[in-house]
Formats: structure tokens, C-alpha cells, sequence
């Protein structure tokens, strides 16, 4: 394989390794500085109105929109963007106060100030959107704004974390006027304070980003303009990359595709790749409304039989690895109950396990995935699955499969007895692989109601702002989890971004919710 050059810059629950030939460093292209970087993904957007959106969208968001505090390149811990300062005013972590910039304007000239906060977040919980972040705010009890630049969040419970929730896309602010309080924005457009103006918008198709002359934020901009093309197939937008229609490329890469720009024939024509290690994820979600699912034999024996190392080396040829928790590596806490429960794949085991139960017949069940939002490789993974589960005789297998849309409908109405889906941090806290699994209302859709980590555990862990003390309550929570089998861990995954030589920044532009940053990139003069 081509033999790459290796930079590594590692921040504490994420690492970048740049593959930049040389890593040296190199000027920026002053005369082609207005040429739009145009960048391919398969994650389109599922709607542009935050309110309504809790998935691969916030790459657009991230652009577009401004929060009150954002993740800089290489930090782990909210920063200030839309607000000067942010702080909890009591011991408790219930009280939080921000103090805004002064001057702010949205792009249709509203002024952002302390009211159009309140709108922006308040909103989101009025809608009550079944696929929106509703549920991230589930501590909130209400915000004041005692005088134009001030806001104070009131918490229900004691909540270290909802800095980390004000630093996500989750919280983008909005102009008032253009976003109702009581339903959502339908006419295609975005008005926003973020880096970026979305000048033009295609669904599924195309967006196209010109530099935002009034923001007032963290990000340093390194071009003038983004355009961001949407595709349903991961191989056209390769090709369109090698083709030099592409300048980058983000999302949906499948492993042969990763393995193949990483040969001497893609980097003569001109591509390089940097490999991003991080707290991407993905597992199966088990849903108890379906008969046989709801037996906890029946999880605990798909559990033992999954072979995870298997998986990731026939379908992910090294671009993964095999995870036995919801809390990635590199995330504090982190632990392997899932291999400590259940050690190596063992049908034997498996068969005792359905035995002891009374389970003595083959068990049918369908296993759902999305066609369009994880990549390519997605189909696969679901075949191997299927394989290793048919091959023992004690479960029969059908697959099903849904576009995105349709797909994120289907687990929300708790249609599927068991599906796949995916997740990228919201933030960087072992909290945000925890959260948004349990409760009656949670991010996929089926309740899970573990009474010990949500009236115990997890208020526990949020009442100290130093995030490592909470560390017990995580490993036992991630106990919990392997012993219900609610939800399986599967792998641990690289994301990459395969960019032109003249294209720089690519070991910058992700954020720790592993969003692209576009105003990272920029043109070189030379290479």
C-alpha cells in the first residue's frame, strides 16, 4: 500500500492524523482565494430548520448558523461564539448564565440579542418534533432574559453538561421573524448569523455557501465560499473527485473506496486522505414492542453470537474497529462490558441461553438499515450480519431497508423489531453516549425507561463541571447496558476526508461533533 507521511495532532477525545505529504507547510492561493471549495457527502440534510433535526444535517448548520458556544479546532470544551461569556452562576450547575456580543445581526438584518435566543431554543421545545434535539434539552426549565445581552437558563436538575449542549448545532440561533415560535420554516432557506450564507439550496442535491461579511464568531475563515454537493452513491462522488469535480470529500466513503484513494494510481491523479480517529459509532437498536425481541434471551444470544472482528475485517478492511460499548475509545469512561459479559462469539452459548428460556424453536426476525445516510458499506455490513446469525440455526434473518427519510420515520413510529443506525457525538462527554439512549422519549425511538441510570446514574455524573468524576456512574451505566441488550455496539469507526493536492485544511476542519468546519479549507499555491 502507499507508504503515506504522518503528522499527528491529539486532542483529548478525538486524534487527527494528517497524511499530507511532507506535513511542511504551504501558502495560501491569494489570487484564487474566491473560487468556491466544492465539497461531496452523502449526509444530506433532512431538513433546514433546526428545530427539526437531529442527524447528519448539523454539518450544514455548523456553517450556516451560529450557537452561543462552538468546539474551536483542538478543543473538547465549549468556547464562546455567539455570547462573550458563559458560566453557571450557582454551586449546583442549575443556573446558567450568558452574556452576548454586543452588535450581532442575523443575515436578514434582526438583531441576535438575548430575546432572539429565547426564541431559537424555546422553540425547539414547543414544536416538540419527534426527529428534532427536544430531548438534549430535557433539564431545561426556562430562560430569562433580564436585559438585551443577558440570558439565564433555569435547569430542572443539576446539569454540567448543558454547556456542551449550547455548543452543539442542536442549540443554532435563528431570526425570529423568519421562524415561527409554534411550527417549522418551509420555504427552503436559512437565516442565519453562522460563517457562511446559504445563497442557494437544492434538496439532495446542492448548497451553496458565500462568506457571511457580518459574522462575529470564532471561526477563521479560510476562503470565501462553499458549495456542497449531495450524493445518493458514494462511487459517482469518488469518481467525481478523481474527475476534479470534487475538491473534497466527506460522509459515506465505503472502505474499498477509503483502501483505493490511498493507492499510488489515486494520489498520481492528484488525492491525498487524512484519517480522522473518532467517536463515530455504530449498533443495533432492539425494540421490546416486537414479541421476540422483547425476550431478554433473545438479545443476549444475538449478542453472543455477533462476531464483531469478523464484521469489520470482511466488510471495513481496517477502516474500523470492533466496539463492545456505547462509550467509544478515546471517551472517558470507556469500558468493554459488552466482552466481559459475553467474551468471544459462541453459539454453544447462545444455544444455552435460548434453552434456559424455553426458546428451543429457529427465531424469525427482521433486521431494517438505512439505504442513504451511513454509506455504502451500510448493505453489507447487514448481509455479514445476517450470515453469522442464519449460519447458526437458531435465527432466521430477513433484511429491510429504507432511504433515510422514510427509514428515520419507521424507528420513530417504533415500526422495526430491530434496526441499525449510527451515531456522531453531539459533544464530547462520555454523558452524550448514555443520554440519548434511555428515557421514555429518546434519540432512537424506542423507549428505554432503566430507572437506575436515569434517576440515579446520570444525575450523579452531572452535577460536577469537572467531567472526569464522573467515571463510576459511567462504567456502571455501560453495565446496564450490555445486561439489557437494548442496544449492541458493533464498531468503532476512522472518518476521512479525501480532498485534491491543492486542497489544505482537511486535518483541521473536524469538530468534535465530527462536522465538517468548511472554513478550515483552503487552496495551496504549491504542493
Amino acid at each position: 500500500m502507499f507508504n503515506r507521511t504522518r503528522c499527528l495532532q491529539i486532542t483529548a477525545a478525538l486524534a487527527s492524523i494528517s497524511l499530507l505529504a511532507g506535513c511542511g507547510m504551504l501558502s495560501e492561493d491569494d489570487g484564487d482565494g474566491a473560487k468556491p471549495i466544492v465539497v461531496g457527502t452523502t449526509s444530506a440534510p433532512s431538513t433546514l430548520d433546526p428545530a427539526a433535526a437531529w442527524d447528519g444535517s448539523w454539518e450544514l448548520y455548523r456553517n450556516v448558523y451560529q450557537t452561543l458556544l462552538a468546539f474551536p479546532t483542538g478543543s473538547t470544551k465549549p468556547q464562546p461564539d455567539a455570547a462573550q461569556n458563559c458560566e453557571f452562576t450557582d454551586g449546583a450547575s442549575q443556573a446558567y448564565r450568558c452574556t452576548l456580543r454586543k452588535g450581532l445581526k442575523f443575515s436578514n438584518g434582526e438583531p441576535l440579542d438575548s430575546k432572539a435566543v429565547k426564541h431559537s431554543l424555546d422553540r425547539i421545545r414547543t414544536i416538540g418534533s419527534k426527529v428534532g434535539p427536544k430531548d438534549l434539552f430535557g433539564s431545561l426549565d426556562k430562560i430569562e432574559t433580564p436585559d438585551e445581552l443577558t440570558v439565564v437558563f433555569h435547569l430542572k436538575t443539576s446539569d454540567a453538561t448543558f454547556p456542551y449542549v449550547l455548543g452543539s448545532p442542536a442549540a443554532s440561533l435563528v431570526a425570529p421573524k423568519m421562524y415561527p415560535a409554534d411550527k417549522l420554516r418551509e420555504d427552503g432557506k436559512i437565516t442565519g448569523s453562522g460563517p457562511y450564507l446559504l445563497d442557494s439550496y437544492k434538496e439532495g442535491a446542492e448548497a451553496v455557501l458565500t462568506e457571511n461579511a457580518g459574522y462575529t464568531g470564532f471561526a477563521n475563515r479560510q476562503n470565501k465560499a462553499v458549495t456542497i454537493r449531495y450524493y445518493a452513491d458514494s462511487a459517482k462522488m469518488v469518481a467525481a473527485l478523481k474527475g476534479k469535480e470534487l475538491d473534497a470529500t466527506y460522509r459515506g466513503l465505503s472502505a474499498a473506496q477509503v483502501t483505493d484513494l490511498q493507492t499510488p494510481e489515486s494520489h498520481k491523479l492528484g488525492v491525498q486522505v487524512v484519517e480522522n480517529v473518532g467517536a463515530e459509532i455504530r449498533y443495533l437498536v432492539f425494540n421490546p414492542k416486537d414479541p421476540a425481541v422483547n425476550k431478554l434471551a433473545v438479545r443476549q444470544a444475538i449478542a453472543q453470537i455477533v462476531d464483531r472482528g469478523t464484521l469489520v475485517s470482511k466488510v471495513y478492511q481496517g477502516t474500523a474497529e470492533p466496539l463492545y460499548s456505547m462509550v467509544p475509545k478515546g471517551v472517558v469512561g470507556h469500558k468493554t462490558p459488552y466482552y466481559d459479559k459475553y467474551g468471544a462469539p459462541d453459539v454453544n452459548k447462545a444455544k444455552k441461553i435460548l434453552k434456559d428460556a424455553g426458546i428451543t424453536q429457529t427465531v424469525d426476525l427482521t433486521f431494517w438499515y438505512t439505504t442513504d445516510r451511513y454509506g455504502s458499506s451500510t448493505a453489507d455490513e447487514f448481509t455479514e450480519l445476517k450470515r453469522q446469525l442464519d449460519e447458526t440455526n437458531l435465527f432466521r434473518i430477513t433484511l429491510r431497508s429504507q432511504p433515510w427519510k422514510t427509514f428515520q420515520e419507521g424507528y420513530k413510529g417504533q415500526e422495526y423489531p430491530v434496526f441499525g443506525r449510527g451515531w456522531f457525538p453531539d459533544f464530547p462527554d462520555p454523558d452524550n453516549f448514555i443520554a440519548p439512549f434511555v428515557g421514555k422519549e429518546n434519540a432512537v425511538g424506542t423507549p428505554y425507561e432503566s430507572t437506575e441510570i436515569l434517576n440515579d446514574l446520570l444525575p450523579k455524573s452531572r452535577r460536577d463541571g469537572d467531567r472526569s468524576a464522573g467515571v463510576d456512574e459511567f462504567e456502571k451505566a455501560q453495565q446496564i447496558f450490555a445486561e439489557d441488550v437494548r442496544l449492541l455496539p458493533l464498531w468503532q469507526g476512522k472518518l476521512y476526508v479525501a480532498a485534491r493536492e491543492d486542497i489544505a485544511g482537511g486535518e483541521r476542519a473536524l469538530d468534535p461533533q465530527t462536522a465538517m468546519q468548511m472554513w478550515e479549507l483552503y487552496r495551496k499555491t504549491s504542493w
